[in-house]
């Protein structure tokens, strides 16, 4: 059974620092490239980050730049994302996105997803 499982999502005041995780199930987690994408209440699920295959060049949201930050350790086939300054802005469900090869900011690039981590920042 291929499997993505998030965490670490929780509440917090503006400012703090979270680090979801997102840990692969059933598939060659070294042959993939991962995704992060978020979605608020009413609205899209809009691209966070990405971390491309084969060489783990990292892309990221004009919203997040400077703050987020990508990984990955592949002897966890464990992706991570490290949010730091967070705003009430960034307040949504996190969802962690995987597709075998070449992917990168579009969603329609990834077709494996996991279930989501809620994430919500205080003012």
């Amino acid at each position: 059974q291929v499997q993505l499982v998030e965490s670490g999502g929780g509440l917090l005041q503006a400012g703090g620092s979270l680090r979801l995780s997102c840990a692969a199930s059933g598939l060659t987690f070294s042959s993939y490239s991962m995704g992060w994408f978020r979605q608020a209440p009413g609205k899209e699920r809009d691209f966070v980050a990405a971390i491309r295959w084969p060489d783990d060049v990292t892309y990221y949201a004009d919203s997040v730049k400077g703050r987020f930050a990508i990984s990955r350790d592949n002897s966890k086939s464990t992706v991570y994302l490290q949010m730091n300054s967070l705003k009430p802005e960034d307040t949504a469900n996190y969802y962690c996105a995987a597709r075998r090869g070449l992917a990168g900011r579009n969603r329609n690039d990834y077709n494996l997803w996991g279930q989501g981590t809620q994430v919500t920042v205080s003012s």
